[in-house]
């Protein structure tokens, strides 16, 4: 039996013959993207005339005029092919967008097909409950004790770093949840590194505090925040009656792949009494490899983490992950007194915990799907085997770009690489600059440019190619420096 199909619904359900043919036609198109994908461009060149070309494309569908599920379905698929960066592409060495999991694609479709809402536990026990048990394993993976965790899935990143400064104000001013910014008795100090992600000043910002609260600090030649540089910050700032409240170490920084010492840096924390936040949204991957742990070895006593599971765990789009050492901090950032949600579950004493009261969102996307399925499926030592691999890739293309010209500027331990041309004016923008456009319009790969610090006054800069593509291979890392030697020669002369 259908469920329910009548005249009056008929355009959005479907009945069952159409819905059959339009599964059959979306897992044809998924499959052709898997399969040619590989052999076509990464990007293609963006202009004035091209944006209104798409504009017009689009504007050709009458939303007055329905049209029919196949050609709409083939619309927005013919759309995707053409205009955009394709992240999945194994020559995209771009920012942190990696190739999707199968199981994670699959994990989306039956979220978007079942639709649970997980903003009451009681609404989706199946779906809170494995969020809760992936949150809790993936805590253990940088150390964080079961009995005193939490953790809740994000939209990304930048939810996660925007909950760290909720929960380090409901902390350290218990007043705050209640009066907000105007309650604090003395204006706080948030302290980040000059190469930290800015989703922190946003966030500044969001929670009324101001993006002057955001103390940016410069870091060493390697690009690392040194505890010394905070230690002088916060002494200059109480003496001028700020509030240290919290210091935010960035594990992987997006330009050069830099890790801080957290170690250092908590030692530091727990001195002054400040929250201690790991920006692990990418760098995150040493905690599940094991050659790399001591890389962020001390990430256990921070007091919350990002990590984000879209990025190192090559799950789709978006699944951000909260994670922090004290059990009590997300009830009390996030809960609210209403009268309005379920209540069928109060009573049941193994009642799990009600995410709206426990996050920033309130409805709620089944987000951990996608990462529990791809974990069920590979196991962490299947992900170890997939992180190697893009890690040797990245050690291939360290030592293979000094024979075609180019030096490396970066030092990391992650499968990120930012070279520039091998002669004295090869770091600066000038030269970088031209390098990234022509590479990138070419559509051959797809990179970016990368600010370095500074060398005498001067800015330098990097091309920066980041390996993050289990699908990634030695071929591509070929093509890769054999386009950027192209354009780097063209851009001598």
């Amino acid at each position: 039996m259908d469920l329910n199909v009548t005249s009056a619904n008929a355009d959005l359900a479907l009945d069952a013959d159409l819905r059959l043919e339009l599964w059959q036609k979306l897992s044809t198109e998924i499959e052709r993207y898997l399969r040619l994908l590989p052999g076509d461009p990464v990007s293609q060149p963006l202009d004035a005339a091209g944006t209104a070309a798409l504009r017009a494309q689009i504007g050709t569908i009458d939303l007055d005029h329905p049209i029919a599920p196949a050609e709409a379905l083939q619309f927005a698929v013919t759309g995707l092919w053409e205009h955009q960066v394709h992240t999945p592409h194994p020559r995209y060495f771009g920012l942190f967008n990696p190739a999707p999991t199968t199981m994670g694609v699959a994990a989306d479709a039956l979220v978007a097909a079942f639709n649970p809402q997980i903003a009451a536990w009681s609404h989706s026990p199946f779906a809170a409950e494995i969020e809760a048990y992936v949150l809790r394993a993936v805590a253990a993976k940088f150390g964080y004790p079961a009995a005193s965790s939490d953790g809740v899935f994000t939209s990304g990143g930048a939810e996660a770093n925007h909950t760290a400064l909720l929960c380090a104000l409901s902390h350290a001013f218990p007043e705050f949840s209640r009066g907000g910014a105007r309650a604090l008795p003395r204006p706080p100090a948030i302290y980040v590194s000059n190469h930290s992600h800015h989703s922190i000043v946003k966030a500044a910002r969001l929670c009324g505090l101001g993006t002057g609260a955001v103390h940016v600090l410069d870091v060493d030649d390697a690009m690392h925040l040194q505890p010394a540089t905070v230690a002088a910050a916060i002494a200059r700032d109480r003496a001028a009656g700020f509030q240290p409240l919290l210091l935010v170490a960035t594990l992987g920084t997006t330009g050069t792949g830099a890790v801080d010492a957290i170690g250092p840096l908590a030692d530091l924390a727990a001195r002054e009494k400040i929250w201690l936040h790991a920006d692990a949204a990418w760098g995150g991957l040493a905690a599940l490899v094991p050659e790399l742990r001591p890389v962020i070895a001390g990430v256990e006593r921070a007091d919350s983490i990002t990590f984000d599971a879209h990025k190192s765990l090559s799950v789709p789009m978006g699944a951000g992950m909260f994670l922090t050492r004290h059990a009590d901090i997300l009830e009390r950032a996030f809960r609210v007194d209403e009268n309005y949600m379920p209540r069928d579950a109060s009573g049941l004493a193994t009642a799990g915990i009600d995410p709206f009261a426990h996050s920033m969102q309130w409805s709620r996307r089944f987000i951990g799907l996608k990462l529990f399925l791809s974990l069920a499926v590979a196991g962490w030592e299947g992900y170890a085997a997939v992180l190697r691999h893009q890690l040797a890739m990245a050690a291939l293309l360290r030592q293979a770009a000094p024979g075609a010209g180019f030096r490396i500027v970066n030092d990391t331990p992650l499968p990120l690489v930012c070279l520039a041309p091998d002669r004295p004016d090869g770091d600066t923008p000038a030269v970088i600059d031209p390098i990234v456009r022509a590479a990138v319009a070419s559509g051959q790969v797809w990179v970016s440019a990368a600010a370095l610090p500074a060398r005498d006054g001067k800015p330098r800069a990097a091309i920066r190619c980041c390996i993050t593509n289990y699908r990634t291979q030695a071929g591509d890392i070929a093509a890769l420096l054999e386009c950027l030697t192209q354009f780097s020669v063209i851009s001598d002369q």
